[in-house]
């Protein structure tokens, strides 16, 4: 694993112990924080957000326990390279929603 550097105190171990809705809100979290920078018109803020959902799917991908959702959560990672491109609010606002569903807890949560 790179060196984190929005979420510094953040270990692997530490990550790990989250369940898997869990993580998937906190990079959801993210993505709504990207959101609310893209309607301020704060391209910069929306810009750390996606960064921090990065490094946040980068952990997610890492751990065994999601592994039957490994090739959703690669795909995800891709399409927010897309949106980072973008700076597209709409295609953020698909991807946080794809991003929910990929857990009923988690969809659930947020519903």
């Amino acid at each position: 694993m790179y060196k984190l550097i929005y979420h510094k105190t953040m270990t692997t171990e530490k990550w790990f112990a989250y369940p898997g809705y869990q993580q998937l809100l906190m990079i959801a979290n993210e993505l709504n924080r990207a959101q609310h920078a893209l309607e301020k018109g704060d391209n910069s803020n929306a810009i750390h957000a996606w960064e921090r959902a990065f490094e946040l799917t980068d952990l997610t991908v890492e751990d065994r326990k999601n592994s039957r959702l490994l090739r959703e959560l690669l795909r995800f990672r891709e399409m927010l390279g897309e949106t980072f491109i973008s700076l597209d609010p709409n295609m953020n606002k698909l991807l946080m929603d794809g991003l929910i569903m990929l857990d009923p807890v988690a969809y659930n949560a947020m519903c």
